[in-house]
């Protein structure tokens, strides 16, 4: 089946969240998290955006990511989510390329990507590995007891604009 990419509307507030728990991936609070930056997005606050994977106006995946304060050029990818029956199909690479073509558009530098370190994240950080992402950083214990943050970035600029000086 052929997907289409375009921004996410409140149409798809309901299928988003249907969307991000079908994963099982994501605890209850993390999902309404997804919900609360569509709603934002939604809203007008620049600092969420959503980019949404259709089949027959179907919502079957979404990126989300937006600018990270107080730097300049490196933004936050916070969500990729496709739906199960999708999964291992290219879907999810389609969505992160279209970040990364927009994020150098918009003069972007640096992609920071957050991620457990659960075993059912596993995919998760090969995919983004497989991808040109690199492990930054580890933090023990950062969402709950024996579940770790891992920290992924990747230059956009191919290390041009990370070694520039001002």
């Amino acid at each position: 089946m052929s997907c289409s990419l375009r921004p996410v509307g409140r149409a798809q507030r309901a299928p988003l969240e249907r969307l991000t728990a079908a994963t099982g991936l994501f605890r209850p609070a993390e999902v309404a998290i997804a919900v609360e930056l569509l709603d934002d997005a939604l809203a007008g606050d620049d600092d969420y955006r959503f980019l949404g994977a259709y089949t027959d106006d179907r919502l079957v995946g979404y990126a989300c990511w937006g600018p990270t304060p107080g730097t300049a050029g490196t933004f936050d990818l916070y969500w990729i989510v496709v739906d199960p029956d999708r999964q291992g199909k290219g879907l999810g690479t389609r969505l992160l390329r279209a970040v990364e073509d927009q994020l150098t558009t918009d003069h972007g530098r640096l992609v920071i990507v957050e991620t457990s370190s659960r075993a059912d994240y596993a995919p998760t950080r090969a995919f983004y590995e497989r991808r040109g992402y690199t492990r930054a950083a580890r933090i023990p214990g950062y969402y709950a007891p024996g579940d770790d943050l891992v920290i992924y970035l990747k230059d956009l600029t191919h290390g041009v604009l990370a070694t520039a000086t001002a």
